[in-house]
């Protein structure tokens, strides 16, 4: 919702009419004079404000880069133990089926001997 122009000529009539042509100028400079105080102000506000978040940036930008390299580190610790946990798993296996194959050869040794003898 905003002002028509028809609005905006009947509020410079009323103006007109309350404060006469005279006045209007040295309201529109009190006017002016306010509204460049008004955004002084904010650009005044705005700058703390970003100086002070400055800091707050600062500090959670060291605070990401340790938490990055940390979860690095503790990514990289995992991997290695997988890795030899793989390791181990795959010899420990390996050493099973040689069992397994000695026991298989064993038994059927037996077996032709069994039948040998009979």
């Amino acid at each position: 919702m905003g002002v028509s122009g028809g609005e905006i000529l009947l509020i410079f009539v009323v103006i007109l009419l309350l404060f006469g042509s005279k006045s209007i100028p040295d309201i529109a400079r009190a006017l002016g004079k306010g509204l460049r105080e008004f955004r002084k102000a904010t650009d005044d506000i705005k700058r703390e404000i970003e100086s002070s978040t400055g800091d707050v940036k600062n500090e959670f930008s060291d605070i990401s880069s340790s938490l990055k390299k940390n979860v690095e580190n503790i990514v990289s610790d995992i991997k290695d133990s997988t890795s030899e946990v793989k390791k181990g798993y795959e010899e420990a296996s390996s050493s099973f089926k040689n069992s397994i194959d000695e026991i298989q050869n064993d038994l059927k040794e037996d077996q032709r001997k069994d039948q040998e003898k009979k």
